[in-house]
């Protein structure tokens, strides 16, 4: 099971920025960012994975244009450049991953990833 380690989260004020990394044990995998807030399911916010055909990418739509997934394959890291956040952005941050195919379509479902970080805080206020 790869093992992931998240950095990167903080305090921001709204409108702000922030950049969160994830970094894989090893292998290529499809790594997902979720959100959890207390009492709510995790919501996926973006996806990445990089294949022969290249890097294909995936947001929940009401992020897209805000935030940025990109995939440094050599590093084994997955970063989420956070834009122009909102107080709605605030939660704890997942870094989720899967060695196997997943439906483009299931991507940003967190019942379909085996192997989760520790999560980082977010906290964007006012």
């Amino acid at each position: 099971q790869v093992q992931l380690a998240e950095s990167g989260g903080g305090s921001v004020q709204a409108g702000g920025s922030l950049r969160l990394s994830c970094v894989a044990s090893g292998g290529n995998y499809r790594m997902t960012w979720f959100r959890q807030v207390p009492e709510t399911e995790g919501k996926g916010v973006a996806s990445v994975y990089t294949a022969g055909r290249g890097t294909r990418e995936y947001y929940t739509d009401s992020l897209k244009g805000r935030f940025t997934i990109s995939h440094d394959n050599a590093k084994n890291t997955v970063s989420l450049q956070m834009n122009n956040l909102k107080e709605d952005d605030t939660g704890i941050y997942y870094c989720a991953a899967n060695a196997g195919w997943i439906d483009w379509r299931r991507l940003l479902q967190s019942i379909w990833y085996a192997s989760w970080g520790q999560g980082t805080q977010v906290t964007v206020s006012s």
